[in-house]
């Protein structure tokens, strides 16, 4: 059997997120992943109406000022997982996920700061075409993760 600390953790959040509902979504969904942790990085939201399942109340939530306070505290040995169509992501189904990583989404209208793409360790996107709202793409991400590890416990 395998333990927590085999199976890694992840963190979840939006910088700069667009609306609180899309905030609460992700929250829920993160929460039902199995993420170990929730934040936000510039704009703060208080709890959120669609927030049906209180993800705040089970997981820890984290509010970052800005991305430089963010990126300050990432937990030690953490990689940064940008989610993000850029010319260096790497097609998620490709993507070997890391043990310990926090993911990183930004607005649906702006996407994540420079600042933020040049600091990420990795960038992840996926196909499709047309955009999808950032809670979609934050629980796509998340269940890549799962379903992948799944596979490799499976195949171990």
């Amino acid at each position: 059997m395998i333990n927590n600390l085999e199976q890694g953790y992840f963190g979840i959040g939006i910088q700069n997120g667009k609306t609180p509902d899309n905030l609460g979504v992700l929250w829920r969904s993160a929460q039902n992943m199995g993420a170990s942790f929730i934040f936000t990085v510039g704009r703060r939201y208080a709890k959120q109406a669609c927030d049906t399942h209180q993800a705040t109340d089970s997981l820890p939530y984290f509010h970052y000022d800005n991305f430089d306070d963010f990126y300050k505290h990432l937990p030690k040995g953490a990689r940064l997982v940008g989610v993000e169509l850029d010319e260096k992501s790497v097609d998620l189904e490709e993507y070997e996920h890391p043990q310990n990583c926090v993911y990183l989404l930004g607005a649906e209208d702006h996407g994540l700061t420079k600042n933020a793409i040049e600091k990420c360790h990795f960038l992840v996107k996926f196909d499709t075409p047309l955009s999808v709202n950032v809670a979609v793409a934050g629980s796509i991400v998340m269940y890549d993760r799962n379903a992948k590890k799944k596979l490799s416990l499976i195949n171990d």
